[in-house]
């Protein structure tokens, strides 16, 4: 895959896109609703903010500062937030909030991360001490919620100097992961924990969920690589401990990858009904062995699977048709739970039945992340 190619699908995705109806937002689309303030958008934004950290090509600088401006007043106030919803994923867009301020000097952004990070001093806990994912979802941890909010608090408090001492707070949330998520047969993490265990999804016993989904295992991946990145100390005791954890998750994912060089939405079940190669989590993991080699995580035998990752996303799911370019198959969305929603039960058929669509930023952001360190490695 030539690069100009890939370079010509990011301008389209930024050319049609206005700053209200981005053309990676399909929930928002499919809902019929103007694009606000939530982990989509942030996914798609942090991807262009990390582009121009290795290219200084300003345009992506532009648009990100010009999406973000948009929605956020001088008084730090985000258009389309609520702190009352304790919803994590809100948190993710906060990692952008950091790096704009920096580049920018807009105090706005410095004051709406400064908002992101007082909802994180009163967000609900489980009795273990980690974060809800969101009210909704009283007594859960997804391994998603892991990925929005942590590695943005690891960040404000290097930047910031926060009152809210969150290092070790951080490190002891990630271990309980790992204590109680991780099957220890195959390494891998599950989906979600109800420590309450009264979901109807949840085992009575342990109060994980039924099965390993593949996006939700990448995020996990990636909130210990970008917590390890922006540690305010590193090479301490609990450093080395989660360094240990990421690098075991990454050996453990090598055996279930394709000979495609992708892996299964559900991960473990290659070969079972409709269970098909998907582009977000194949796209995060690929990102995760590359950054992690580039950043001295891993060492340099990863390089191997990272590129095979995103050589298969790029065969397989990269295509042109009508002379638009396109990626596929990508998860829309899934998850656990409410009670209101009893299909969303952890099941293999369950994770079979959300939509697979094309060029959301939830495929699409992990995407241009790989590539940039793709072409780094090149």
């Amino acid at each position: 895959m030539e690069f100009v190619v890939i370079d010509s699908y990011i301008d389209s995705l930024i050319k049609n896109s206005t700053q209200e109806i981005p053309v990676w937002n399909i929930e928002k689309a499919q809902a019929g609703k103007k694009s606000g303030w939530d982990y989509i958008d942030g996914c798609m934004i942090m991807a262009l903010l990390e582009i121009y950290s290795t290219t200084n090509d300003r345009k992506y600088l532009e648009f990100a500062d010009w999406y973000e401006d948009y929605r956020i007043h001088d008084d730090g106030t985000i258009d389309g937030y609520e702190k009352d919803d304790y919803n994590i994923d809100e948190i993710n867009g906060g990692k952008n909030l950091i790096t704009l301020y920096k580049l920018t000097g807009k105090e706005k952004y410095k004051k709406a991360a400064a908002k992101l990070e007082e909802q994180m001093k009163t967000h609900p806990r489980t009795a273990e001490g980690n974060f809800w994912h969101k009210k909704i979802y009283p007594n859960q941890v997804w391994l998603d919620g892991l990925y929005m909010g942590l590695p943005f608090l690891m960040e404000y408090q290097k930047e910031f100097e926060s009152d809210g001492e969150w290092e070790e707070d951080i490190y002891h949330q990630f271990f309980n992961v790992y204590e109680i998520m991780r099957n220890k047969n195959n390494g891998l993490y599950y989906h979600c924990y109800d420590s309450s265990r009264k979901m109807f999804w949840a085992d009575k016993v342990t109060g994980l969920s039924k099965n390993f989904w593949l996006r939700s295992i990448g995020w996990y991946a990636m909130a210990m690589l970008d917590t390890l990145n922006k540690a305010v100390k590193k090479d301490t005791p609990n450093w080395n401990a989660l360094k240990h954890n990421f690098i075991e998750l990454m050996n453990a994912v090598l055996l279930f990858q394709d000979e495609s060089g992708m892996w299964y939405q559900v991960p473990d079940m290659k070969g079972r009904g409709k269970n098909y190669l998907e582009t977000s989590g194949s796209a995060i993991l690929a990102y995760s062995l590359l950054k992690g080699v580039r950043t001295g995580i891993l060492d340099r035998s990863y390089i191997v699977p990272g590129k095979k990752a995103f050589e298969g996303i790029c065969s397989k799911y990269l295509v042109t048709e009508n002379n638009r370019m396109s990626l596929g198959g990508i998860c829309l969305v899934a998850g656990l739970g409410p009670e209101s929603k009893p299909n969303r039960d952890g099941t293999f058929e369950y994770y079979m039945s959300e939509p697979i669509v094309k060029d959301d930023a939830k495929g699409v952001g992990p995407f241009i992340l790989a590539y940039n360190e793709y072409r780094l490695l090149k």
